[in-house]
């Protein structure tokens, strides 16, 4: 199942320390040709956050990757699954699973990488459609129609108390509590993975980001940013993280942004003349 998104998707991404931080624990990648993003945000003592993001990203890039291009045992580990999920999203949960699985057993045999953990955001695209896994408070947001919705909802404390109605959004951005999560990847040795399918349209822009940037910026001024920059999807990145940044700069902040340029068939069984003109683009 060899997959080309060439032309079809437009991916920006940028990653910074920050003001305050020495060093950078977010981690991101991204392989447009394939639609997947991957995003991580890194926790735990001396540089085992950054381990742990980094350690992350790279096993889902290599495990989505294989999957995209058909050599995968994902799709085999799932032949007798009774999810309800498309199998895409199952592969992307998988995936997930997994990276938990290697993480966590790091943190227990590595001493120097004891307690580490991470948040992470995986994306894959596939048939105009979107499948998002996520865990923590590292987040997805989708611009559609001039206006900014946040589609991932965080797994943290504050998170938990606005579901109860003891807190406000507002109250929430100031809580000292606020960067409390109730699930990361690696601290555990399961965890639960959040995982949604979403329809795509041409226009759409998702933006996945760490808390560094949503921590910093409120929802408005981002969809402020993105109804006077959306045409330029660098500069849009560029002006993100330099507003978090400009606002304190708390943490490190990380951006990927996705596009959707034109729609996709079925990656399975695409027409002949789409996949010959796959072929020259």
């Amino acid at each position: 199942m060899s997959v080309n998104l060439k032309g079809k998707i437009d991916v920006v991404g940028r990653t910074d320390e920050g003001q305050i931080r020495d060093h950078n624990e977010d981690y991101i990648s991204d392989n447009p040709t394939l639609g997947i993003a991957v995003l991580a945000d890194g926790m735990g003592g001396l540089n085992a956050g950054e381990v742990a993001s980094s350690m992350a990203v790279h096993l889902l890039m290599e495990a989505l990757t294989a999957y995209r291009v058909g050599d995968s045992q994902l799709a085999a580990e799932l032949a007798h699954s009774d999810s309800e999920l498309p199998i895409e999203a199952q592969v992307v949960r998988k995936a997930v699973e997994n990276a938990n699985d290697a993480v966590f057993h790091t943190s227990q045999t590595q001493p120097q990488c004891k307690g580490m953990g991470t948040t992470i955001v995986a994306s894959l695209f596939y048939n105009n459609k979107i499948s998002i896994a996520h865990i923590g408070d590292s987040r997805v947001y989708l611009f559609r129609g001039g206006a900014l919705e946040q589609v991932t909802k965080d797994h943290s404390f504050v998170q938990e108390l606005i579901d109860k109605g003891l807190y406000t959004k507002e109250e929430a951005r100031t809580s000292d509590k606020k960067n409390v999560v109730t699930r990361a990847l690696g601290v555990a040795p399961f965890v639960e993975v959040e995982c949604h399918e979403y329809e795509t349209q041409v226009g759409d822009i998702y933006l996945m980001c760490s808390d560094g940037l949503h921590d910093m910026v409120p929802d408005r001024d981002i969809e402020r940013a993105f109804v006077e920059l959306e045409g330029n999807m660098k500069e849009l990145a560029n002006y993100l993280v330099d507003l978090a940044n400009a606002n304190g700069g708390k943490d490190n902040v990380s951006v990927i942004l996705t596009r959707i340029e034109k729609p996709y068939p079925d990656e399975a069984g695409g027409g002949l003349f789409e996949r010959i003109a796959n072929w020259f683009e």
